[in-house]
């Protein structure tokens, strides 16, 4: 068999690193400098898709991680098991981790990479997709708990579905089993697929990291091997319901896994099992051509096995199939009525769902399959439209609008991501304005062939959610283009945020009398910098009792009670100033839980009476804390709220500095 790379199929992964300089001889130092007719900085968005990957991380988070916004999360996953299951991606704008859609994520992520690695090289973002690859990686890693053992998901969509919380509380809020597959209860599609990202992102690591590299690909190995020889739907195993049901079966898996074996092992047998199982591909109905009105997505690995076996065989049967499916993404193709639709200004519609993933995973293909033919002109056309798709997801389109976060002059707000909204009640409408910028996520897009269609809506999944699988070809197709043209990543990104009513004290007046004065106080843990749970809050309350003291009575000799506030503690008065006579009244709320995960578990409330002596001249009004009372619950900035010890709201009153 011929290869398009290098003449011999063994040379295909030595080459995967060679494949610019073979499309660009002699010009490796310019690859990154703007070509004349460049209209977007390709670099910064390839850098902001670096970031949203970042964004969607669980498990402990390394000290030096850039978002300001993102802390420990998940962090009991696998304990049901008996096991540390942490780390791996949320899957989108929820907090469930489908390792099915992940590893192809992961896959299509390293395909990205070695497809283009000058374009990461130079525009600084190596090390970042580096990192990404392999945070993921070492959870795969994880999962493979036996030779015929792969952990498949960890949490139940139905239930976590239920909770609009961030992903730093969701271990609070939410049950979060792990579902596996083995021989008994097998899962062909996600073992093959997870064989597939172990073994491409071998590649990526051969060589900065030889040692990971072999690990990858002696665990990819053995989950192909487990793939193949127990064979059955992984749905039929793991509690996946709707949201990533393998409609298209596992014989995608099989091939496409079988691919990525053959050019991480030079093992011709893999490519031999490739061969083989790709003739069972689906066809058309009632024909012998080969299905080609979908599209390469975390489903259905066929239209990707057509591009990468063309390329490494350069077998006109390959080249054809996959011409066929690329010629469906041109509008001046689109006769038999497969694949997309096509909205007045050319773009594609396949699915009302995610549309704007596949259109990039289809430009991804086209770019791959521009360095295939050996016709300029299609050459040429493949790779302008191609970059046509793009270029309308970053902002050239009737709705003058990017459809990526955080890029160009008008972009998505509102995407349905919890964790970036920064919620604390469970409701997609508190706060109205989303609290962190979702740097470099693609959202779903058009749900019709309509320009105009999308809406920038929270409440609208179609339209607004971001997933890990969106951006993974798209980061591919955005990584050529920077190759191709250029552009210059951001310095100083990301800039930073700056938090705002995270915690907050409102208080009113409760009760009143000539000797006491009644508060009832409300705090808030309304935390998003990252979200913080804590069981360590507390509440001073401070006032005066210079009144008193001129008639001779001393702080003991007042009293407070707790009148409502389950589980708290109250203290007697504290000195603050002892020779101004200030004092405070703590409320400890210590072994309660306090955070953003619901209306209840977002607040709590403290009900206390402050008594003076009979003929203490209580006097109320030179109280510090009192200055912000009424009859209406409020916002009191005078009352001091601490998570373990440390002031996190409220001022105090200020300390005599000199006698």
């Amino acid at each position: 068999m011929k290869s398009s790379w290098s003449g011999s199929p063994r040379g295909v992964p030595v080459l995967f690193a060679l494949i610019f300089s073979q499309t660009h001889p002699g010009n490796l130092e310019a690859a990154l400098k703007p070509s004349p007719g460049r209209s977007h900085n390709y670099a910064e968005v390839l850098q902001k898709s670096m970031f949203f990957y970042e964004a969607q991380r669980a498990g402990y988070l390394p000290e030096d991680h850039r978002i300001s916004w993102r802390g420990d999360s998940a962090i009991w996953d696998g304990a049901d098991v008996g096991l540390d299951l942490t780390g791996g991606w949320f899957d989108a704008g929820d907090h469930v981790k489908f390792n099915f859609p992940m590893a192809f994520t992961a896959t299509a992520l390293a395909w990205g990479y070695l497809e283009s690695p000058t374009a990461y090289q130079q525009s600084g973002q190596e090390r970042y997709l580096l990192d990404n690859l392999r945070w993921v990686t070492d959870y795969l890693l994880k999962c493979h708990t036996a030779p015929n053992e792969l952990y498949a998901q960890v949490g139940n969509g139905d239930e976590d579905h239920c909770y609009w919380v961030p992903a730093e509380v969701i271990h609070i809020r939410s049950a979060r089993p792990a579902y596996k597959i083995d021989a008994a209860h097998p899962g062909t599609e996600l073992a093959a697929e997870t064989a597939a990202a172990l073994a491409s992102a071998s590649l990526v690591f051969k060589a900065s990291d030889p040692a990971y590299s072999r690990t990858l690909l002696e665990h990819a190995v053995s989950l192909y091997s487990f793939a193949d020889t127990y064979r059955g739907e992984y749905s039929k195993v793991v509690p996946v319901g709707a949201f990533y049901k393998s409609w298209s079966g596992y014989q995608d898996e099989l091939v496409w896994g079988a691919i990525w074996l053959y050019l991480a092992t030079q093992d011709l047998r893999y490519l031999d099992k490739a061969v083989a199982e790709y003739e069972l591909l689906s066809n058309e109905q009632q024909t012998s051509v080969k299905s080609y009105g979908w599209t390469l997505c975390w489903d259905d690995k066929s239209y990707g096995a057509y591009v990468l076996l063309a390329k490494i065989t350069g077998q006109e049967k390959y080249k054809q199939d996959a011409e066929r499916h690329l010629e469906q993404w041109f509008v001046s193709s689109a006769s038999d009525g497969k694949g997309p639709q096509f909205t007045p200004a050319g773009f594609p519609i396949l699915s009302p769902w995610g549309n704007f993933r596949y259109a990039a995973n289809s430009a991804f293909l086209l770019q791959v399959y521009s360095d295939i033919t050996e016709d300029p002109l299609k050459r040429d056309r493949y790779r302008a439209r191609a970059r046509e798709i793009i270029d309308y997801l970053l902002g050239d389109n009737p709705q003058k609008t990017s459809y990526v976060i955080g890029y160009g002059k008008r972009y998505p707000m509102y995407p349905h991501h919890r964790t970036a909204h920064g919620p604390y009640d469970r409701n997609e409408d508190a706060p109205v304005e989303t609290r962190h910028v979702l740097y470099g996520a693609l959202v779903g897009g058009h749900k019709i062939a309509d320009d105009l269609d999308w809406t920038d809506s929270r409440h609208d999944y179609y339209w607004n959610e971001v997933a890990t699988d969106y951006n993974a070809l798209f980061t591919g197709a955005v990584a050529r283009l920077t190759r191709d043209h250029g552009g210059t990543a951001l310095p100083g990104f990301p800039p930073e945020e700056i938090p705002s009513d995270e915690f907050f004290a409102e208080s009113k007046l409760n009760a009143s009398g000539k000797n006491f004065t009644e508060p009832a106080i409300w705090i808030h843990n309304h935390s998003a910098w990252p979200a913080h749970p804590s069981d360590q809050l507390s509440l001073r309350y401070f006032i005066d009792i210079s009144e008193g003291v001129r008639r001779g009575f001393a702080a003991s000799a007042y009293t407070v009670r707790l009148n409502y506030g389950p589980g708290l503690t109250v203290s007697q008065l504290l000195p603050w100033d002892e020779r101004r006579n200030l004092y405070y009244v703590e409320v400890s709320f210590f072994g309660q839980w306090i955070y953003p995960g619901g209306q209840s578990e977002c607040r709590r409330e403290a009900q206390f009476r402050i008594l003076a002596p009979e003929k203490a001249a209580w006097d109320p009004t030179n109280d510090w804390s009192y200055a912000g009372l009424s009859s209406t619950l409020t916002r009191n900035e005078r009352i001091a709220v601490y998570d373990a010890g440390q002031r996190v709201f409220g001022q105090v009153p200020p300390l005599a500095t000199s006698w």
